[in-house]
């Protein structure tokens, strides 16, 4: 019997799937020019028991396992290598649980990000994390990751709301770590380390998120116009050396301002290079006097034109707007995205060090951010088949994640290291760290056999 036999035998009909049509939508994510093989077969479970089962078969005879969300990663972290099964969550889509009293949902991987949050809202909650992929992407994805989201610059990412979880490990065990209560301290913090660790350690079967009580809808926003990119970048250290902590601050360069205006004609473009949108979501006076504080930053820094928004309905298209830049310039040609971090008061001066960067290497890169913490999106923009275009958009890339280092920063903020971020990791951590990491890997996965080839 062959390993794809064992693995039929082991699970219910119509789980395991191996037709060459089936099996190419599973094989990559979203990353451009990241690797990828072809597996030996798709599985889709339903339970953690089929997943137990699963995992047994692969790992008695050492095929690698790839466990995928809804494959809109953007780091090649889901991409298949040859000979493996993609572990595809999506049949996994329940909500289990929600817990209004204890402020807790339990969910499956394969619920999707917006879809969880909608539910919460019903009964008053609200699940913070929210990656502009937050309409398709998976809780499991999002906690694969660590992913963060527009509003991470003051509730943070998917790891400060996991709180328990349910994986099963490498040899095919059904374990559970971390908690439901307020506090718990016994131990290592298992799940802590499961979160952000991209299907290397184990397959994450379960999530219990912590919530928050729904906001008041009536966040307050200030949309400035700035002439230079740099100089919207000084406007965000001014609002952090200012002591603000916005509910949102979210930058959108003249690319993606076009290349929206192209695609839904918004009239972005008409009033300046570069957009900031700021929002305060504190009640009453603090909230007035967050705004008007960044108003003044805004204008400080040099804004060609700032103002309080007083239309909701204006407010809410312009951060619309802010989602769609990425699709938009998807529209242009391949796209190939960044994701660095740095602290806030380099901002400006890393802005400035990715614009020399395009000129350096005759490279039109586009710029979208979650600038309130610092976390940078440059996206390197080529025609399809222009091989010179690439290897120079190549070049560019690994020549911004060096300057983010050389800054203090880190290498992925949110979208993980997959494959395409594998030596910036190298260069942020150094060998003692990675070390570490490897050690844990071989103790958690002795056989190597989870998505191997990822991250290290």
């Amino acid at each position: 019997m062959t390993p794809i036999d064992e693995l039929r035998a082991a699970l219910p009909d119509g789980r395991v799937l191996t037709e060459a049509d089936l099996v190419a939508r599973y094989v990559h994510d979203e990353a451009e020019w990241a690797s990828y093989g072809q597996p030996a077969a798709v599985v889709r479970p339903r339970s953690a028991d089929e997943v137990r089962d699963l995992v047994r078969v692969c790992a008695k005879h050492r095929m690698p396992i790839v466990p995928r969300g809804a494959g809109t990663g953007l780091s090649g972290g889901a991409n298949a290598i040859d000979g493996c099964v993609v572990v595809s969550m999506e049949a996994m889509a329940a909500i289990v649980e929600i817990d209004a009293a204890e402020h807790l949902a339990v969910v499956q991987p394969g619920v999707v990000n917006d879809d969880l949050r909608a539910e919460c809202l019903k009964q008053g909650l609200w699940y913070p994390p929210d990656p502009a992929s937050s309409p398709w992407s998976t809780i499991g994805g999002n906690v694969a990751t660590n992913a963060g989201g527009v509003c991470c610059v003051k509730y943070g990412v998917t790891r400060d709301y996991v709180l328990a979880l349910e994986a099963v490990t490498a040899t095919g065990e059904v374990i559970r770590v971390g908690r439901r209560t307020a506090k718990g301290v016994v131990g290592y913090d298992l799940c802590g380390l499961l979160v952000g660790s991209e299907g290397t350690l184990a397959v994450i079967t379960e999530i219990t998120v912590r919530l928050l009580p729904a906001r008041d809808d009536a966040e307050r926003t200030v949309v400035g116009y700035f002439d230079d990119l740099v100089q919207a970048g000084e406007a965000v250290a001014k609002v952090s050396a200012e002591g603000v902590v916005p509910s949102a601050l979210e930058l959108v360069d003249r690319h993606c301002l076009r290349a929206v205006d192209d695609w839904r004609h918004m009239g972005l473009t008409e009033e300046g290079n570069v957009l900031l949108l700021g929002r305060s979501d504190a009640p009453g006076d603090a909230g007035e006097a967050e705004v008007d504080a960044m108003l003044r930053c805004f204008q400080e820094a040099g804004a060609s034109w700032a103002v309080r928004s007083t239309d909701a309905v204006e407010a809410d298209a312009l951060f619309s707007a802010r989602r769609l830049a990425y699709p938009a310039l998807e529209r242009l040609g391949p796209v190939l995205t960044e994701d660095v971090c740095v602290p806030r008061r380099k901002v400006p001066e890393m802005l400035a060090r990715i614009q020399a960067t395009a000129r350096e290497f005759d490279t039109q890169i586009a710029n979208i951010a979650h600038a309130g913490d610092g976390n940078l999106h440059p996206l390197i923009i080529t025609q399809p088949g222009d091989e010179q275009a690439k290897n120079r958009a190549l070049k560019a890339f690994d020549q911004i994640v060096d300057d983010a280092i050389a800054l203090g920063g880190t290498v992925t903020g949110e979208h993980g290291v997959g494959l395409l971020k594998r030596r910036g990791m190298a260069a942020e951590l150094g060998a003692a760290v990675l070390d570490m990491h490897r050690a844990i890997k071989k103790a958690l996965d002795p056989a190597g056999i989870l998505n191997p080839g990822k991250v290290f």
